[in-house]
């Protein structure tokens, strides 16, 4: 009889298994009592939930973070914020490097997968550059904010400033701004003041725009035509992606604001759906367009190997192009000179099925148990899928059974539904014959 052979993990499969691992810890600290506020212990499920939303950097609670939980438990959803917007594997490698061990050529492989870097050449490099560039950014960050929290919380305003600069720097949308009378204000107090505004709205985009591409504005500068073709890519959809909906929301919302307060109010709705979670504007006040098109951003999300989730800048980029070459009956998408293999359009349209299908299952499926209307619902599932935050106020009200359903799309919407799908696949081996063809007739 052979001896016992331990399974060989995929690349896909640890990280899901690293990121599972980091949330069930997170989960158990949360339930520690000195977590808490008022020494309780706090319920596994609610500490499950909020240890998914930080390592997967999403923003959704069931517990206000000022007023529940606390420095102990802000602490520990900060490290956890920390560890899901750099990515559990870039994490584990900076320890293994700072311990002076070697990282083996599976590893590196590994790094390469969690940071969509290209090839496996100079992963090491690249993932110090990322650590060192994201603790300045952040460190920038709080330094920008902390005389607006000092001047209105005293000493406190120090932690104020560190937890939302690494927050948005992030993209998770935690906030520990409070919640009188039950509702999650967020930053709605400071709807206004331009330099928590704009500092906010800079972190978001920074994080949200990709570690390849902050390396390729580190080594190119202003010399746009040396950028690879997915930096241009990411760049031009993000300033799309920020632009025109802003117009909306300054011509079509917020008519009761004016002047230089109704302009960074638009600009911020634009910013934070994609994908952070905090919100000058009462939500609830959008009109129904309004609700949509953030619906719509929060899918969309952020660019890979960034600090955000969502479907990415590229995967609508690659569909949008598609759809362009399609019409002026082109065999393939182009970008910037350079077209895009059938592969890339093929993983960007199940991408695209993918979160479609969570989405609107997880709405209806929540809708019917809980009697909320659905369009509420998708707003939430939505937030939750493209790792957001935002939210019309549902979710702390929910049952058990309709959290679960956040918690697996918060989970699926970090780790990526095609990482999901090819762990669980990874015993299939690809077949080398092919099956004869025929046409079908679509649209």
């Amino acid at each position: 009889m052979q001896g016992f052979r331990r399974p060989h993990l995929t690349t896909f499969q640890t990280i899901i298994l690293l990121f599972a691992a980091v949330i069930l810890g997170g989960s158990l600290l949360l339930m520690l009592p000195f977590a808490a506020r008022d020494f309780s212990v706090t319920p596994f499920h609610e500490a499950l939930f909020t240890a998914t939303s930080a390592v997967c950097v999403t923003g959704l609670v069931v517990q206000d973070t000022a007023t529940h939980w606390s420095w102990f438990g802000q602490a520990v959803i900060l490290t956890l914020i920390q560890i899901g917007g750099l990515g559990v594997i870039t994490v584990a490698a900076s320890i293994s490097l700072l311990a002076g061990r070697k990282i083996s050529l599976m590893q590196r492989g590994t790094m390469q997968e969690a940071i969509a870097a290209p090839k496996v050449g100079g992963i090491v490099r690249l993932t110090g550059f990322v650590l060192r560039a994201s603790f300045l950014l952040e460190l920038a960050g709080a330094l920008c904010m902390l005389p607006v929290f000092c001047r209105d919380y005293g000493p406190r305003g120090i932690w104020m400033a560190v937890f939302h600069s690494i927050s948005a720097f992030c993209n998770a949308g935690f906030d520990l701004l409070g919640s009188p009378e039950g509702k999650y204000v967020s930053l709605t107090g400071y709807r206004a003041d331009p330099v928590i505004n704009l500092t906010i709205m800079a972190l978001i985009v920074i994080g949200g725009i990709g570690f390849l591409t902050w390396d390729d504005i580190r080594a190119n500068k202003l010399r746009l035509h040396r950028y690879r073709m997915q930096s241009k890519v990411i760049l031009s959809t993000t300033a799309l992606l920020i632009a025109v909906p802003a117009l909306w929301f300054y011509f079509g919302e917020f008519g009761d604001l004016h002047g230089g307060e109704r302009v960074l109010a638009a600009l911020f709705q634009s910013v934070t759906p994609r994908t952070a979670g905090f919100n000058t504007a009462d939500l609830n006040a959008l009109s129904g367009v309004g609700q949509g098109l953030t619906i719509l951003l929060m899918l969309i999300g952020g660019s890979p190997g960034s600090t955000a989730g969502g479907m990415k800048t590229t995967t609508a980029a690659v569909l949008f192009a598609n759809a362009i070459a399609v019409f002026c009956r082109r065999a393939e998408a182009r970008f910037f000179g350079r077209r895009i293999d059938n592969k890339t359009v093929c993983n960007a349209a199940t991408i695209l099925f993918l979160y479609l299908t969570l989405f609107l299952t997880g709405g209806f499926l929540i809708s019917a148990m809980e009697g909320l209307p659905l369009s509420a619902c998708l707003f939430e599932t939505a937030s939750a899928i493209g790792t957001v935050g935002l939210s019309l106020g549902l979710t702390p009200g929910l049952g058990l059974v309709s959290q679960g359903i956040l918690i697996a799309l918060m989970f699926i919407g970090r780790v990526g539904g095609l990482t999901l799908i090819y762990a669980a696949l990874s015993g299939f081996s690809k077949a080398n014959s092919k099956l004869p063809q025929e046409r079908i007739t679509v649209g």
